[in-house]
């Protein structure tokens, strides 16, 4: 395996007869899936997701792919070729289609749906193409062929790329479920006539990478959510991904059976599943779904809510009913059912949600207990099946944090791939395809853009320090006061604390070696107000370290008069 170096370069001019992979999200994480290919001096984006934020992001709403290596070759972009419509591989083209908003959106029609839903709130109206399986587009220079791939979303794609420099099969999301339940399978006899054809390079799906065997069918956990519907004695809350229409179905189907009603609760989820209602995707029983607003006049056995917050987002209607702060009060007897996998990194998020729910006396099914949700990814056995049937040339795993990928690249491995042909990467780093062979070029720069309220990159990493030393150490602030002329201390130090079990009293004993310092500082010709602070910075914070053990925020202030 290729692994890159973290001092690579920049990349070289490409070859004319190349085609060049630079993934911008998506390795290294499970989340804001975004890959550039270049040929020919075009460019074509496949994907542009969104990654959540997590503990080490305070504050932040969402994290995007870094677009600074294409911002200035935007007239490039042939189109953006969506694969499926989740939020981890579509959120972020709203932030894209603002620098340029007239870049075709390519995919297919529920995935454009869900897109150009969320266009509309930023008041973007897409130049779109809608596409089914076995459909062929050239897009520029690449010629575009799509693939059914069954994935936890209906209508997902993968995407075989045809370039003068080699051919790319980009399989998105995807599993091999046989019995799905929109009897839409992946098209193993197109992935087979790819490879007879000739597959270059093979850029594939990491995240159930380590998960031996096959995916559990779909129609396999029916019965189990029949089962909660059976047994629920009051209310049923179901909390699952906004675009999970297989599963909502599901939840709908078992309603009918249990009589009961159901209702959407949350914008997103309202959003979604009446887009795929409208397209067809999913299919309501008469008279089961009611408005929010009807299930105070119903009994609590007939009544069934279905919202998002299964990942244990904090503002998600779930997690705000455990925090009792939202207008459906959890209570005994009630029934939560977290109908989704738990995403890497979340664990701790959704443990404290559940803790919180139970301990308002309810109920919660999840898969650790219960066969109600099976993974939308393919697992080992599933990849082991897909290199044997492609026999790609080369191998490159996305889409999973760095175990995934490295598991995923030791399966190729074993069904016969050359290590040295399976290139395992992160995020900017330049891959090149040439006369059938891959080889790193370099790379480019590829940070995190945060999304914090109404501003797009203005947070910085430095900036969530600040937040998490405030959130973590708390911060002690000091204000003093200097005759403007002789530079002497004429007020303070005043020294004020949050976020320490401490009293107060405690900052008594280094006003003393604090005063002192000043006293020298500015006996001595200090006048500079920055020196100052930073002389009540040091003097404080190693008095701190030493006697309370904690490195809070300091914020010094010097005033003269």
């Amino acid at each position: 395996m290729i692994h890159p170096h973290p001092e690579l370069g920049l990349p070289g001019p490409l070859p004319v007869d190349a085609v060049r992979v630079t993934p911008l999200g998506g390795l290294g994480e499970i989340g804001r899936n975004m890959t550039v290919l270049e040929h020919a001096g075009q460019l074509l984006v496949v994907d542009c997701g969104v990654l959540f934020p997590d503990d080490a992001h305070p504050g932040i709403d969402l994290i995007l792919p870094d677009f600074d290596s294409i911002a200035d070759r935007l007239d490039q972009i042939q189109a953006i070729v969506l694969t499926h419509g989740h939020e981890d591989h579509i959120g972020g083209v709203p932030y894209l289609l603002r620098m340029k908003p007239d870049i075709p959106l390519v995919g297919s029609q529920l995935t454009l749906a869900l897109v150009e839903a969320k266009l509309k709130e930023h008041r973007i109206t897409p130049y779109s193409l809608a596409v089914r399986e076995g459909a062929r587009e050239r897009l520029g220079v690449f010629d575009c062929e799509f693939v059914a791939v069954n994935h936890s979303i209906p209508d997902a794609l993968a995407v075989a790329i045809r370039t003068p420099g080699g051919t790319v099969l980009h399989t998105g999301d995807f599993k091999m479920d046989q019995l799905p339940l929109d009897g839409r399978l992946t098209d193993l006899r197109a992935f087979a006539r790819l490879g007879e054809e000739g597959v270059d390079l093979l850029i594939t799906d990491s995240t159930n990478a380590e998960v031996a065997g096959f995916v559990t069918p779909e129609r396999e956990i029916s019965s189990a959510i029949d089962k909660v519907f059976r047994h629920a004695e009051r209310r049923i809350i179901v909390a699952c991904f906004s675009s999970h229409v297989h599963r909502v179905q599901q939840v709908l189907d078992a309603a009918e059976k249990a009589g009961r009603k159901v209702a959407f609760l949350g914008r997103s989820m309202v959003r979604n599943m009446a887009i795929a209602a409208d397209l067809g995707y999913l299919h309501v029983p008469d008279r089961v779904v009611v408005d929010l607003k009807a299930l105070g006049s119903l009994p609590d056995r007939q009544v069934v809510i279905v919202c998002t917050g299964s990942q244990g987002e904090p503002m998600a209607a779930l997690s705000r009913m455990a925090n009792r702060d939202h207008q459906i009060d959890v209570g005994p007897g009630d029934t939560i059912l977290l109908a989704s996998s738990l995403i890497p990194g979340n664990e701790n998020a959704v443990y404290r949600v559940i803790n919180g729910l139970m301990r308002l006396g309810a109920s919660v099914v999840h898969k650790g207990n219960a066969k109600v949700h099976v993974s939308g990814h393919a697992a080992a056995g599933e990849l082991l099946y897909l290199y044997n049937i492609v026999k790609a040339r080369n191998v490159m795993p996305v889409h999973g944090e760095w175990r995934h990928l490295v598991a995923n690249g030791e399966l190729a491995i074993a069904t016969g791939v050359p290590r040295d042909h399976v290139v395992v990467v992160e995020d900017g780093v330049c891959v090149d395809l040439r006369q059938g062979r891959v080889a790193v070029a370099g790379a480019v720069p590829c940070g995190y853009v945060y999304v914090d309220g109404s501003s797009v990159g203005g947070a910085d990493e430095a900036l969530l320090t600040d937040r998490k030393i405030l959130r973590d150490e708390g911060f002690i602030s000091i204000v003093v006061v200097v005759d403007s002329v002789t530079g002497k201390v004429i007020a303070g130090p005043d020294i004020s604390a949050r976020g320490f079990v401490e009293d107060a009293a405690i900052f008594e004993e280094v006003r003393p070696a604090l005063e002192k310092a000043l006293d020298e500082a500015t006996g001595s010709g200090v006048r500079d107000v920055y020196e100052l602070q930073q002389i009540i910075r040091r003097q404080v914070g190693s008095w701190v370290g030493r006697k309370i053990r904690r490195r809070p925020m300091i914020i010094p202030t010097v005033i003269e008069a």
